[in-house]
């Protein structure tokens, strides 16, 4: 049975209660009052703002979602860093595009990937722009929008970062409702709360970076060019976050990016999720079954969650597809063959 509900206040990023383990507490310090979201802010404001942002505009970083290219360049580099050899593989995937499949078979509570701290991005992250970081980290800039700011300058500067390699194994494009139009989140989830929760989220981001934009970034233009600082970046980096970041209960509630580990696609029949080991010293994944040679492994992650946080689910067990990612825009299908399969 999945680990009893916990509650964690997340002020800066009402996230809905899909799953508790993901909830994390993000709020700014009380002598930059100014910088909290601000909830009341016009939705509409948001979605013609958003409109403004082409979804043609190609990022000078990141790869396709599909590519095992980046993905196992990624992993060569993860190796001579630290990563363990590793008992599970990337590969292309049913759902996912690519996804970590297993390289033998694996057995029924066996520990996997042991990704060490080094390889952890986190708020406490050196910055390759040693200035930048200050800037932020002297206005108390809350960990969602600072590590969303740190993604872009780092992406940047390219080869100069030490996360070339991993940003580069990143999707120009996250799955995330984020990049829905309007008509798209009226039509595929007109009767659910999620569609709300959406617009609101849309709302919430663009909030926080006008807020950053008119407090800090504005302010120091040498570090933080408009070119590269902006609501199209911003919207990647935030999207990159809500569909990896990973909230570490055993290493004093971080949250986290954990490369390697990001790859493992999420699915709403198993019941175990990445965390921290203190026995290892590292981030691991138990199995809660065996798993074949060449399957996919797959994490916990609750099915109205995974809506919200990636633009689709698939459950083979009660026949539920919904395929809505904005770049298969021109093939959206909603089909549903039981009706209580899952109740958004």
């Amino acid at each position: 049975m999945a680990e009893a509900s916990r509650t964690f206040h997340a002020t800066l990023f009402s996230l809905p209660t899909f799953s508790p383990r993901l909830h994390f507490k993000l709020s700014y310090s009380h002598s930059h009052p100014s910088l909290h979201l601000k909830r009341a802010r016009s939705v509409q404001r948001s979605i013609s703002e958003t409109k403004t942002m082409s979804s043609d505009t190609t990022l000078p970083w990141g790869c396709d979602i599909d590519s095992l290219e980046n993905a196992e360049a990624l992993q060569k580099w993860l190796s001579d860093s630290g990563l363990p050899p590793q008992k599970v593989g990337i590969n292309k995937v049913e759902m996912g595009k690519r996804g970590l499949v297993a390289l033998k078979k694996i057995n029924r509570g066996e520990k996997l990937l042991f990704v060490p701290p080094s390889l952890l991005i986190t708020s406490d992250s050196d910055w390759s722009s040693p200035e930048v970081g200050h800037v932020l980290k002297q206005h108390n800039v809350a960990d969602l929008p600072l590590l969303a700011t740190y993604l872009i300058s780092e992406a940047n500067l390219q080869k100069s970062s030490r996360w070339s390699n991993y940003i580069s194994s990143l999707p120009r494009q996250p799955y995330s409702l984020l990049y829905w139009t309007r008509s798209e989140l009226d039509r595929y989830l007109k009767a659910s709360q999620i569609r709300l929760r959406a617009i609101e989220r849309i709302a919430d981001i663009t909030g926080t970076f006008d807020d950053l934009r008119r407090r800090i970034l504005s302010k120091h233009p040498h570090l933080f060019p408009k070119e590269i600082f902006n609501l199209v970046t911003f919207r990647w980096s935030f999207g990159i976050l809500l569909s990896r970041l990973i909230y570490l209960s055993s290493m004093d509630g971080k949250v986290a990016l954990v490369p390697w580990a990001d790859m493992l696609n999420h699915s709403c029949e198993v019941e175990t999720y990445l965390n921290y080991d203190k026995s290892s010293q590292a981030v691991v994944f138990t199995t809660d079954r065996a798993y074949q040679s060449g399957e996919q492994i797959t994490g916990f992650l609750q099915e109205s969650w995974l809506v919200f946080r990636y633009g689709s689910f698939m459950r083979r067990g009660k026949k539920l597809t919904i395929n809505a990612h904005r770049y298969m825009h021109d093939i959206f299908l909603l089909h549903i063959e039981n009706m209580n399969a899952c109740s958004l």
